[in-house]
C-alpha cells in the first residue's frame, strides 16, 4: 500500500470532532472504531469527501470509519501520532461505547444478544410448524377437511413434524436460559439446567394453568405454611430471563468467595438451589403475572384500536430494524403465542420485510449505475426471504424515498391485518415464506396484504424515482450514474484486448457463494472497501486461492490479506464482528510474510463457536479498492469448492 497523506488523517480527526472528542480509538482489519464524547459533532460530509474514507456508520455506541485493509493500520498509527493518544483495545472502545447508550439502548442490546443466538432454532420450528399447518388445516386442499383427514396415511408424518417443530417452543425456557446466563456472565450449562427445571414434566404445564385455576385444581407445594403453585413456565419469557440473571449473579458471587478445591461441590448446587427456590416462590409468580398483564394490555389495545395499532407497528417496523429494537419484539411475540395462542405482530413483520424488498427492487429500474442495480436485485431477494438489512442499509435508506414508500406500504397492509386479527401460530419465518406461520384460514387476508406491500412500495418508488430523474437529470447526474465503458464490455472483448489480462481467483473456502449485499454489515454490503463476494462456509477451513504471500495475518486470526504473484491483494474476513472472539476458535497455519501455494491450508475456524457467540459465519472475500494494477472485477455465484471454483475474475491493466 502507498504511504498515506497526513493531511487526510488530520481531516478525519477534525471530522469526528477533533482529538478532544475522541475518548478512545482502535481499529480492526477494515475500519477505525471510535468511542466519541459527542457523536453530534461528526461532520459526515467532510468524511465523505476524504480520499481515505470508504464509508461511515454508527452502531451500538461506536462510530466506525471504513478505511480498508492494510491502509487502516497506517491511518491508525498516524492518527495516534497526531493526537498523542494511547492505543486502545477493542474491549476498551466497546466498554466506553456502551456507556454512551442510555438504559433503554443497553436493555435492547442485551435482549438482542440473548435472542439472536437462538434464532436458528426458532426459525426451524416456525418453518416446520407452518408445514404442519398445511397438512392439518381444513379447507386448504379439501372443503371442510384437512389433508390428513382425506389421506390418513400422512397423519403420522404430520405428527412427527409437529413433534420436531413444537419441541423448540415447548423447551424455549431452556434455550433462553442457556443464552441469557451466558450473556449475564454465568455458566451456559447451568442456564440449560435452569430452563429444564422451569419446564420439568412434574410441573403443571403453563398451557393448562388457566383452566386449572378456574377449576381450583392447581397443584401446590406447602413450604412451611406457604402455598407455592407447582406450575411450569412453558412459552414464557420473563420468568426465565429474570431467573437467569439471578443465577449468573449468584454463581459469580460464589465463584469469587469459594475456595477452588470445593467449587465443584458448592457453586453449582448452591446457585441452582437458591435460584430454583426464588424462581418458584417469588420470580415466577410475579413475572408470570406481569407478562400476562402486558400481553393482555397489548391485546386490548389492538382490539380497541386495531387500525391505528396496525398502522403504527406495520408502518414503523422497518424503522425499528435500523435502531435494532426489532429484536425486543421477539420476546413479545413468544409471550403472545404462549398466552394467547398466536401473535398478531409477526404477520406485520413478514409483510414489512416484503415491502422493503419491493422498494429495493424498484431501484433496479431507477438507478443507472450497474453495481447499484445488482445490489438492488440481490438485496430485494434477501428481503423477500425475510432478511431486510441488506435492502434497508444497502439501498433504501441511502436513497430515503424507497424506505419511506416501503413503510407506507407496510403501514397500509398492517391496518388490513390488524382489523382482521390475522395471527401467526409461530415465529421465525419472515418475508414471502411467512405465510407458513399464519393460520391457514387467514391466508386470504395475508395474501391481500402481500399484494399491497408488493405493489405500493414498488410502484411508489419507481414512479417517484423516475420523476426525480426527469426533474434533476442534469449532465452532472448523468455522468455520475453512467457506467464506464470498460465496466460493461463483454468478456470476449476483454480477453481479445492484449492490454487487459483476466486472472481467476479460486475459492478460499468451500460453501455457497453469495453477493456481498447479503452480508449483515454495511461496510461489506455497500462495497465500501471494494468489490467481491461472500461465502457461506460448509467447513471451517481457509485455503490459499493462489500462489503468493501472506501480506498480513490479523492478530485475532479472523482475517488475512493475501498477495498473489501479480501483486493483486485480497482480503478474507471470516465471519462478521468475529474480532470480538479475540482469536478464540481460530487456528492459523501461516504467519505474516509467509509464502503460500494454491490449495495450502492457511486457517481453521470453529463454525460452531462463532455461531454460539451469536455472530454470522458468512465470510466476505474482497478485492480492496486502490490497486492501480486492477482494471475490473467480475463476481460469480453458486456452490464453491476450495482451490477449484472461480469466485472472482480480476482483469489487469
Amino acid at each position: 500500500m502507498a504511504n498515506i497523506d497526513r493531511k487526510n488523517v488530520e481531516r478525519i480527526i477534525q471530522a469526528v470532532g477533533g482529538k478532544d472528542n475522541i475518548e478512545a480509538a482502535t481499529h480492526c482489519v477494515t475500519r477505525l472504531r471510535f468511542a466519541l464524547v459527542d457523536e453530534s459533532k461528526v461532520d459526515s460530509k467532510a468524511l465523505d469527501e476524504n480520499d481515505l474514507v470508504k464509508g461511515q456508520f454508527s452502531t451500538q455506541g461506536q462510530f466506525q470509519v471504513v478505511i480498508g485493509p492494510g491502509l487502516v493500520d497506517q491511518v491508525y498509527d498516524e492518527m495516534l501520532k497526531i493526537t498523542g493518544g494511547a492505543r486502545s483495545s477493542k474491549d476498551d472502545v466497546k466498554t466506553l461505547a456502551s456507556k454512551k447508550q442510555n438504559p433503554l439502548q443497553r436493555a435492547i442490546k442485551t435482549l438482542a444478544d440473548i435472542f439472536i443466538p437462538i434464532l436458528p432454532a426458532i426459525v426451524m420450528a416456525g418453518l416446520l410448524l407452518g408445514i404442519n399447518n398445511i397438512l392439518t388445516g381444513p379447507d386448504i386442499f379439501y372443503a371442510g377437511q384437512s389433508l390428513i383427514e382425506v389421506h390418513p396415511q400422512w397423519a403420522d408424518v404430520a405428527s412427527i413434524i409437529n413433534l420436531i417443530a413444537s419441541t423448540a417452543f415447548a423447551f424455549l425456557p431452556v434455550l433462553i436460559g442457556w443464552s441469557a446466563v451466558r450473556q449475564f456472565g454465568g455458566s451456559p450449562l447451568l442456564g440449560i439446567v435452569l430452563g429444564l427445571i422451569l419446564v420439568n414434566p412434574d410441573l403443571m404445564s403453563a398451557y393448562q394453568y388457566a383452566d386449572a385455576k378456574l377449576a381450583g385444581t392447581v397443584p401446590v407445594w406447602n413450604l412451611f405454611g406457604l402455598d407455592v403453585e407447582k406450575i411450569g413456565y412453558q412459552g414464557q419469557v420473563l420468568p426465565v430471563l429474570v431467573s437467569a440473571y439471578l443465577l449468573a449473579k449468584i454463581e459469580s458471587f460464589l465463584n469469587k468467595r469459594v475456595h477452588d478445591s470445593i467449587k465443584l461441590l458448592v457453586v453449582a448446587p448452591v446457585a441452582l438451589l437458591v435460584t430454583g427456590f426464588l424462581a418458584f416462590v417469588v420470580v415466577g409468580p410475579i413475572t408470570f403475572a406481569i407478562g400476562n398483564v402486558l400481553t393482555s394490555g397489548l391485546v386490548s389495545i389492538f382490539d380497541s384500536f386495531a387500525a391505528l395499532g396496525g398502522l403504527i407497528y406495520g408502518g414503523l417496523y422497518s424503522l425499528l430494524v435500523i435502531t435494532g429494537m426489532h429484536h425486543t419484539f421477539l420476546a413479545v411475540d413468544i409471550q403472545l403465542i404462549g398466552s394467547q395462542g398466536g401473535t398478531f405482530l409477526w404477520p406485520m413483520l413478514a409483510l414489512a420485510n416484503i415491502a422493503q424488498g419491493a422498494a429495493a427492487l424498484a431501484m433496479m429500474f431507477v438507478t443507472r449505475e450497474q453495481k447499484a442495480k445488482g445490489l438492488a436485485v440481490t438485496s430485494s431477494i434477501s428481503a423477500f426471504l425475510g432478511v431486510t438489512e441488506p435492502a434497508i442499509f444497502g439501498v433504501n435508506v441511502r436513497h430515503r424515498y424507497p424506505f419511506i414508500f416501503g413503510m407506507i406500504g407496510s403501514g397500509i397492509a398492517g391496518v388490513i391485518l390488524a382489523i382482521n386479527n390475522v395471527l401467526a401460530s409461530s415465529i421465525g419465518v419472515g418475508g414471502i415464506p411467512g405465510f407458513l406461520s399464519i393460520f391457514p384460514n387467514q391466508w386470504g387476508i395475508f395474501f391481500l396484504g402481500m399484494v399491497i406491500v408488493l405493489v405500493i412500495p414498488f410502484a411508489g418508488t419507481l414512479l417517484y424515482g423516475k420523476y426525480r430523474l426527469s426533474k434533476t437529470g442534469s449532465a452532472v447526474n448523468a455522468a455520475a450514474e453512467e457506467p464506464k465503458k470498460e465496466e460493461v464490455q463483454p468478456q470476449t472483448e476483454v480477453q481479445a484486448n492484449s492490454d487487459k489480462l483476466p486472472m481467476d481467483i479460486a475459492a478460499p473456502i468451500s460453501g455457497e457463494i453469495v453477493p456481498l449485499s447479503e452480508v449483515p454489515d454495511p461496510a461489506f454490503a455497500e462495497k465500501q472497501m471494494g468489490q467481491g463476494i461472500a461465502i457461506i462456509p460448509s467447513e471451517g477451513k481457509v485455503f490459499a486461492p493462489f500462489d503468493g504471500t501472506v501480506a498480513h495475518l490479523i492478530k485475532s486470526k479472523h482475517a488475512l490479506i493475501l498477495t498473489d504473484t501479480n501483486g493483486i491483494q485480497i482480503l478474507i474476513h471470516v465471519g462478521i464482528n468475529t474480532v470480538s472472539l479475540k482469536g478464540e476458535g481460530f487456528t492459523a497455519h501461516v504467519e505474516t510474510g509467509a509464502s503460500i501455494t494454491k490449495g495450502q491450508l492457511l486457517l481453521e475456524f470453529d463454525m460452531e463457536r462463532i455461531e454460539q457467540a451469536g455472530l454470522p459465519v458468512i465470510t466476505p472475500v474482497i478485492v480492496p479498492d486502490g490497486q492501480d494494477v486492477i482494471d475490473q472485477v467480475k463476481e460469480y455465484e453458486g456452490p464453491a469448492v476450495h482451490s477449484d471454483t472461480t469466485v472472482l475474475q480480476v482483469t489487469l491493466r
